[in-house]
């Protein structure tokens, strides 16, 4: 329960204005999710809340680094995040109802008798969101592949050996590919 709080920030007794709050992520704040594809995140994340009369204006700084898999040969590699992302939270009078409706992921509503707002699972969504899509070895200085050449050779002798065990029923369907 503490630990559910740590992300709740009281909103109500701020001054209009801005505030920031800074969030150290580690490998506690990812307990609960397994299904994740990095390890030992070392992430910040900056948040600047600006407070206005019937709105909060959140602009969120990540920062850090994870450790992740290469796609092509599996080495770990660790990739520093850097990214920032808004969301604008009004508060209204019936914010079930216009949360359904918004086609903006970017616009939240919460109802006027709130007093709190929990940022959990925006730092997860925003975390997530910084890590690249693809997950390669850096070149090396003279422009090779950083990747394991081990690994990439095991793959290209596994990807011979299928061609070969081919079945020839499917053969002929070959010149069909490319029209």
């Amino acid at each position: 329960m503490a630990n559910r709080r740590a992300y709740e920030i009281a909103f109500v007794g701020l001054k209009p204005g801005k505030h920031e709050f800074v969030y150290e992520v580690d490998e506690k704040f990812f307990a609960d999710n397994t299904s994740r594809d990095f390890t030992d995140p070392q992430v910040t994340v900056k948040l600047i809340l600006d407070k206005k009369q019937s709105f909060l204006m959140l602009k969120f700084e990540v920062g850090g680094s994870v450790k992740l898999q290469c796609d092509l040969c599996g080495n770990t590699l660790e990739k520093h995040l850097w990214d920032d992302f808004e969301m604008l939270v009004k508060m209204v009078d019936n914010p079930d109802e216009m949360n359904a409706d918004e086609e903006d992921p970017d616009v939240f509503y919460i109802s006027r008798t709130e007093s709190h707002i929990d940022v959990k699972a925006w730092l997860y969504e925003f975390i997530n969101l910084s890590i690249p899509l693809q997950r390669t070895c850096p070149e090396k200085p003279d422009g090779s592949s950083g990747c394991n050449q081990e690994a990439l050779d095991m793959l290209k002798k596994l990807n011979q050996t299928k061609k070969e065990n081919e079945n020839p029923i499917w053969k002929g369907l070959d010149k069909f590919r490319n029209n």
